[in-house]
C-alpha cells in the first residue's frame, strides 16, 4: 500500500520537541524538529542543501540552524541567510519548510504540497490535553512493518482472544459480529463490537474493579489515514448509560494510535490510554501504562514477523479474508483512493 501524501501525520509528543533537536523520518522525509526561543514548533528537512550534512547534527544561533559541516545557516522557513566564502546566497540555498501544528499532546507535520496543508482538518483527540480531565498513559514503538499492516492489525479487534489472551483478550471478542460502516466523505471507517455479559479480561477487572460479567463495547473510529480512535465501555452485566446519555456506573477508555509511516517498510506507533475513572489512584495508572505496554509489544513482535514473512512471499500470492477483516478492508480500499487521488494531484 503506498504512502498516502498531502496528509498531516503525527511525528512527535509535544514534549518530545525541545530545543534540543529530535530528527525523525517521516513518510520517507529526513525531518529535524526543533522549538524556537518563544516556543513554536519548527520541522525543516534535516539534510543541508551544501553536502547534504544532517542539519539535526548541527547546532542552534538563536532560531537559525548553522550546518555543522560548512556553515550554511537557515531560517526557520528553511531560507539560507549565510554561506561561507561569499556574499552572494545562491537562489537554491534553501531546505524545504513543512507545516507543522502542535495540538493534542501532539506535534503533527503536513507531508506533501504545503499549498494544501489548510484544507486538510487534523483529526482531534482531546482528552488527551492535560486539562481534559482524563488521566494518560502513553509511549510510541516503531515496527518494522509496512503501516497498512498496523491498520489491519487495530481494524480487526478479534485479534484480541488469542495474541493478547490474559491481558485485553476473552471469547466474546473474537465471537461477537461487528458493524462497518464508511463514511467516504470524510474518509472515516466506523466499526463497533458490543458485548453484554462478557468475561471481564484481567486488565479492566484490576483496573475497574469489576468483579464478575461485564458489559463491554468498542467503537472505532479510523481517521484515514493518521489517527484511530477506540472508544471503550466497561460497566458490571446490564448496567447501562441512561437516557439522557449519561453514564456514571460507565467506565471508559479513549484508546488513541497516531499511525505515522517512517518508510515504506517501517511505522512509528504512537499509543495512549486514557481513563476517566480511579483517576487519583497511581497504582491503577502504572497498572496500565505497563500493562498497555504489553498488548503493544505483542502487535509489534507479530507485525515485525508478519512483515518478515510477506516480504518474502511471491508476487501475487493470495490472501483470505472473512467477515471480521470488513474493517480492514474497507480501510485499505479507502488509503488507495486516497493515495491514488494524491498521485493525481
Amino acid at each position: 500500500m503506498p504512502i498516502v501524501r498531502d496528509q498531516w501525520y503525527v511525528a512527535a509528543y509535544a514534549d518530545e520537541v525541545t530545543r534540543t533537536f529530535l530528527a525523525r523520518t517521516i513518510c520517507n522525509e529526513p525531518i529535524v524538529f526543533y522549538r524556537t526561543q518563544e516556543g513554536a514548533p519548527v520541522a525543516l528537512a534535516d539534510r543541508c542543501v551544501h553536502r547534504r550534512f544532517p542539519l539535526s547534527e548541527s547546532r542552534l544561533d538563536g532560531d537559525k540552524i548553522v550546518c555543522g559541516y560548512h556553515g550554511f545557516t537557515y531560517e526557520t522557513d528553511g531560507s539560507c541567510s549565510f554561506v561561507p566564502g561569499q556574499d552572494r546566497i545562491p537562489r537554491t540555498a534553501r531546505v524545504a519548510s513543512f507545516p507543522v501544528v502542535e495540538q493534542d499532546s501532539f506535534i503533527w507535520v503536513f507531508i506533501g504540497d504545503p499549498a494544501l496543508a489548510e484544507q486538510r482538518e487534523i483529526p482531534r483527540a482531546p482528552w488527551l490535553n492535560k486539562d481534559s480531565g482524563y488521566i494518560t498513559s502513553c509511549g510510541m514503538e516503531p515496527i518494522r512493518s509496512r503501516y497498512s499492516m498496523l491498520v489491519d492489525n487495530l481494524l480487526d479487534l478479534s485479534h484480541e482472544t488469542y495474541l493478547h489472551a490474559g491481558y485485553i483478550g476473552t471469547p466474546e471478542v473474537a465471537q461477537t459480529p461487528m458493524t462497518t460502516r464508511v463514511d467516504d466523505d470524510a474518509n472515516i471507517v466506523y466499526v463497533s463490537r458490543h458485548m453484554d455479559g462478557a468475561e471481564c479480561p484481567p486488565f479492566y477487572a484490576r483496573s475497574t474493579g469489576i468483579d464478575g460479567l461485564i458489559d463491554r463495547w468498542q467503537d472505532i473510529e479510523y481517521h484515514a489515514p493518521c489517527l484511530y480512535l477506540l472508544h471503550s465501555r466497561v460497566a458490571p452485566e446490564g448496567v447501562k448509560p441512561n437516557d439522557d446519555g449519561t453514564d456514571p456506573q460507565g467506565n471508559h477508555l479513549e484508546v488513541t494510535y497516531a499511525i505515522t509511516p517512517e518508510t515504506d517498510n517501517s511505522v512509528f506507533d504512537f499509543w495512549a490510554i486514557s481513563r476517566d475513572f480511579a483517576k487519583d489512584d497511581d497504582e491503577v495508572t502504572e497498572f496500565m501504562r505497563k500493562n498497555n505496554h504489553t498488548v503493544v509489544m505483542q502487535d509489534v513482535d507479530a507485525l515485525n514477523i508478519l512483515e518478515a514473512v510477506i516480504d518474502k512471499e511471491p508476487e501475487g500470492f493470495q490472501e483470505l479474508s472473512i467477515k471480521i477483516d470488513e474493517g480492514g478492508l474497507a480501510a485499505r480500499k479507502m488509503l488507495k483512493r486516497m493515495s491514488e487521488a494524491a498521485g493525481a494531484a
